[in-house]
């Protein structure tokens, strides 16, 4: 669980943030995408990787991403577009309690493989060996 600040570069005419593998991203990108549009009262995500890594960033507005490794379970407030939320693999993470018009944008270090995924909660504690 490690929230990183990724470059800025501020300037008058508009700002740049900047997210290079291997640099500020501690793995090769292999997949992109973004969550947008959520209604109020909605969560997202609910699930853990086996062998992806991800990193979350809150590009426009704001959410909260739950991450639950089996020892330490925190919250994190996104809300800035120059901050990006590593999330490990054996980790169950959930968005919540996002802002009106809040787009999370999300690298991920594996394409999309539904057997890398671990969708019930239960099932994610016997697969990492803990109990709950």
């Amino acid at each position: 669980m490690l929230l990183i600040n990724l470059p800025r570069i501020l300037d008058p005419r508009g700002n740049l943030t900047v997210a290079q593998a291997q640099e500020q991203v501690p793995f090769d990108i292999r997949r992109v995408y973004w969550v947008y549009d959520v209604p109020a009262g909605e969560s997202r995500g609910g699930h853990a990787h086996k062998r992806c890594r991800e990193l979350i960033v809150a590009v426009s507005g704001s959410f909260h991403v739950t991450l639950d490794n089996g020892t330490e379970r925190k919250t994190f407030l996104l809300n800035h577009p120059y901050q990006g939320l590593l999330v490990e693999t054996d980790t169950w993470r959930t968005l919540d309690d996002f802002s009106s018009g809040a787009v999370g944008l999300v690298l991920a270090s594996e394409p999309f493989d539904e057997e890398d995924y671990i969708r019930n909660y239960a099932d994610f504690f016997t697969y990492i060996g803990c109990s709950k």
